[in-house]
């Protein structure tokens, strides 16, 4: 048996190993490291999960411990599964598992891609934060015009009891009650939810997969991060972002979404400098000249703009677009930006616990607050963090309604973002072509 240790961080690893390890004789999972994400270090895979060869589960560690790991276990090989990492840290990887004599393997997307009995359709990303979200939004709400059933399945965000959250099924806002989503999850299932569409994530994609089909005549894939899909795709569609050019080429595995991509979406294109435009055409251009190219503007709202003008505005943004997605602003300051603040206040004075941690790691970030989110007492931190900080108002460009969540003592707007397509033909004339190629699948599935 090959004893291997798996390089994750609470998603993509647990799934390579469900599809390409588990039940496997040939190989002896030792261990998962974890990173990324808070407080996933420490716990262990279940054993209701791992399979009869793990009577005890498997046990997560710490991603700076991967030498003493191999050396104390005697780890032949390193197998890298996560997403968002620069080729650069990549390779940093790679050499460190190298230089302690241990192989370093990268797993094709294919060999951990399962098949569905009806159509896929895949949003992915070159890095987090392009706007893939709103993408997929608009792909459901187009496949819905076309009488179409989709469901969506999410990139896997299994932060709480792995065992309970094998298949989760989110249909209605009390789910996310029910089965105590954090933050982030919120800010993937719920604008879904609201539309109408069905939302599966979890742990074991196979399982997930197999209870999707029975009520859709179209999966919907809708990634995380720049990963690539789970699931075979019959049409990839692949978002870019300007305000990153170059980026599509720089990170893994979002190059390899670009190299794969049937249609990309450069999105953002209405906030955009020209000369980045430009980049992104010419490197999709010189690298994917097959894929079809939509450009799009991501139009930012909120309610009542009038009361943004002229006032101290504490800046909320979604968490990972900041932090992994080295994103240094997101909609919300472009929606301060836009009407009229006079001060975007700068929360890093006020920030307690982890929220001060998140500051001091990523450097980047200065005057906004990300909404970090992954256990009560970070939603708590959150909170108090929010308290503090002096401001006439709270801009909450997070895609959920921060309210339900945690309790807000200011003055607060929510701010909204929608895609709109401009390029003619557009994605919604691809969507109606692809619905018609596979009427012969798509006749009767689901009912």
């Amino acid at each position: 048996m090959k004893r291997l240790l798996i390089l994750g961080a609470a998603g993509r690893d647990f799934h390579n190993f469900n599809v390409l390890f588990r039940d496997n004789p040939a190989y002896n999972v030792i261990a998962f490291t974890a990173t990324q994400i808070p407080d996933i270090a420490g716990r262990r895979y279940p054993r209701e999960l791992a399979g009869s060869l793990y009577p005890d589960g498997i046990p997560i560690f710490e991603e700076k411990d991967m030498e003493n790991l191999v050396a104390e276990h005697d780890i032949e090989a390193v197998v890298f599964s996560y997403s968002d990492i620069s080729h650069q840290n990549l390779m940093h990887l790679a050499s460190r598992a190298l230089a302690v004599d241990a192989d370093f393997w990268l797993l094709g997307a294919g060999h951990t891609q399962i098949k569905s009995s009806v159509p896929v359709i895949s949003v992915c990303a070159v890095r987090t934060g392009c706007g893939k979200s709103p993408v997929s939004r608009l792909v459901a709400a187009e496949l819905r015009r076309q009488a179409r059933r989709p469901v969506v399945i999410r990139h896997p965000m299994p932060y709480g009891d792995l065992a309970a959250q094998a298949v989760q099924r989110f249909a209605v806002m009390e789910d996310l009650d029910l089965q105590q989503c954090t933050i982030e999850e919120r800010e993937e299932y719920e604008p879904h939810i609201t539309q109408g569409t069905v939302v599966y994530a979890g742990v074991d994609y196979e399982k997930i997969l197999r209870q999707a089909e029975k009520e859709a005549d179209v999966i919907l894939w809708d990634g995380g991060n720049n990963d690539t899909s789970f699931y075979a795709s019959d049409l990839e569609i692949v978002v870019v972002d300007p305000h990153r050019a170059g980026h599509e080429l720089a990170y893994f595995p979002g190059e390899v979404n670009l190299l794969r991509a049937n249609a990309i979406v450069i999105n953002k294109v209405d906030t955009a400098d020209q000369s980045d435009l430009e980049t992104v055409r010419h490197n999709i251009k010189l690298h994917n000249p097959k894929a079809v190219v939509f450009e799009m503007a991501c139009r930012v709202s909120v309610p009542e703009p009038s009361l943004v003008k002229g006032q101290r505005v504490l800046v909320v943004e979604d968490g990972p677009t900041l932090t992994h997605g080295e994103m240094p602003y997101g909609a919300g300051v472009v929606a301060a930006r836009q009407w009229g603040a006079a001060e975007l206040v700068d929360p890093r004075p006020y920030a307690v616990g982890s929220i001060r941690g998140t500051y001091e790691r990523y450097r980047h970030l200065t005057n906004l607050l990300p909404a970090m989110g992954y256990s009560a007492m970070q939603k708590h931190e959150l909170e108090e963090t929010i308290r503090r900080t002096p401001c006439d108002l709270v801009l909450i460009a997070t895609p959920i309604d921060l309210a339900r969540v945690i309790k807000l003592d200011k003055p607060n707007l929510r701010v909204s973002y929608e895609v709109e397509e401009l390029t003619k033909p557009g994605l919604a004339e691809m969507l109606a072509k692809f619905t018609h190629e596979h009427e012969p699948a798509l006749a009767g599935v689901g009912k």
